[in-house]
């Protein structure tokens, strides 16, 4: 099994920041993202223009190095969904701690990863039309090699992609890899039934240009580890049937994957109970756990800890991505507003919960917990509702630091993060690319 080497993180530090790039200063000098981390600014000292989105370094770090202990352990490899963070920055974290690949979602992605030196792309997509099926067989010649795997869930799309072939021939022995996906009643794309899932696999094996890989699925909108166990089960045993009938390459690794961040304990508990006749390459395409949430990821992850059977890595994933804001006003009692709406802050799969704060007059040494009873009750474009209780410390220019729920609706909010110390200095900048 072969990895993919760092990115080029120079060519990214060298671009030059927008002076207008929501996050910078007001009257920021013209600056690199490189130059980010020698500024000396401190969230806390009142440095950056609230709302920001920041990322705790430490914790990050941390997430990383579990997930790659994880993989390591349980006889895994990670191809983690790019599309959470859009970040080459953490693209090249996550390789540096084993990434086999990273999974994109649309061919804007794929070049993005392309851009900074990515060899291996997941896409987690079937493509469609012209444009996108002809760039993807366009992306088979990048000089210095590039592999590109892309999904498949119906005849009609693989027609397209056959046809795509024979106008764009890729290169002798970097053919488009195709994992045929499995889907689930009522659920996104992929495969409704076995029957139709090796017929595919048939098509594809047998088309010049184009490679059976192996199949996958995207667990992650099921409800519950059950259910989700089931189309896990579908995966395996469809690439033991294709096993069976020889649809692979005998000189490669048959890749069986599942995407989601919720449920990767049962990916491997499910995969474990198949015992196939050629070797195979069990991808997991978990993104959200680099930086983690404080409500719908950290209770699967509460539940992952409490039932699997598996061995887990000492520690555990953190909350690392916050999004700070400053008290505006506190216009009726039981009701604070502060400047921070659905534009700056995911709300799709929870309201941010409000983890601390801080008053920047240097009456207090570091940021407090909030005290119970604040929560938020509902965004705006670019306000926050918060209720609060009657004898809440809080008061206009205060900070207060929020958690999030899903990540993904974060970061895409944000051409710019800030990397922070435990301090909330800042420790360097990162970009996002969506």
């Amino acid at each position: 099994m072969a990895l993919i080497p760092r990115l080029d993180i120079a060519a990214l530090d060298a671009l030059e920041l927008d002076p207008s790039t929501k996050g910078l200063p007001y009257d920021a000098p013209r600056l690199t993202v490189g130059d980010v981390a020698s500024q000396g600014w401190s969230l806390l000292g009142g440095d950056l223009p609230l709302p920001v989105a920041v990322i705790r370094q430490k914790v990050l770090a941390a997430n990383s190095a579990w997930m790659s202990a994880f993989t390591a352990q349980n006889d895994l490899v990670i191809a983690p969904h790019g599309k959470t963070t859009m970040s080459p920055h953490l693209f090249d974290l996550q390789i540096a701690d084993g990434a086999w690949a990273i999974t994109a979602a649309t061919l804007q992605q794929v070049g993005v990863c392309q851009r900074f030196g990515v060899k291996r792309v997941l896409l987690a997509n079937q493509p469609v039309g012209t444009q996108a099926i002809d760039a993807c067989f366009r992306a088979l010649h990048t000089e210095g090699g590039f592999e590109l795997y892309c999904l498949a869930d119906n005849p009609d799309g693989v027609a397209m992609l056959i046809e795509g072939a024979r106008r764009n021939p890729p290169p002798e022995g970097n053919p488009l890899r195709i994992l045929v996906e499995m889907g689930f009643i009522g659920g996104r794309t992929g495969v409704r039934t076995r029957k139709g899932a090796i017929e595919l696999a048939r098509t594809i094996a047998a088309a010049p240009g184009l490679e059976l890989a192996g199949f996958e699925c995207f667990e992650g909108m099921l409800p519950t580890p059950e259910t989700a166990d089931g189309l896990i089960d579908d995966v395996a045993a469809m690439a033991l049937v294709a096993m069976q009938e020889g649809l692979f390459r005998s000189d490669a690794p048959v890749v069986i994957s599942a995407g989601g961040s919720a449920f990767f304990d049962r990916v491997v508990e499910r995969f474990d109970r198949v015992s196939f006749p050629q070797p195979v390459l069990r991808v997991l395409r978990s993104g959200c756990y680099l930086t983690h949430d404080v409500i719908a990821y950290a209770a699967a992850f509460r539940r992952i800890v409490s039932e699997t059977s598996l061995k887990l890595p000492e520690g555990g994933l953190e909350p690392a991505l916050e999004v700070w804001a400053m008290v505006q006003s506190r216009p009726e009692d039981g009701r604070t507003m502060l400047t921070m709406g659905k534009r700056d802050v995911s709300h799709d799969a929870g309201l941010p919960v409000p983890l601390r704060w801080y008053r920047p007059d240097g009456s207090m040494a570091a940021p407090a917990d909030m005290l119970a009873g604040h929560s938020v009750v509902a965004l705006n474009d670019q306000h926050c509702h918060m209720i609060t209780p009657i004898d809440s410390p809080l008061k206009t220019g205060d900070m207060v630091g929020f958690g999030i729920s899903h990540p993904c609706t974060t970061f895409d909010k944000w051409s710019l993060l800030y990397l922070v110390d435990e301090d909330y200095r800042v420790t360097g900048g990162l970009n996002t690319f969506f």
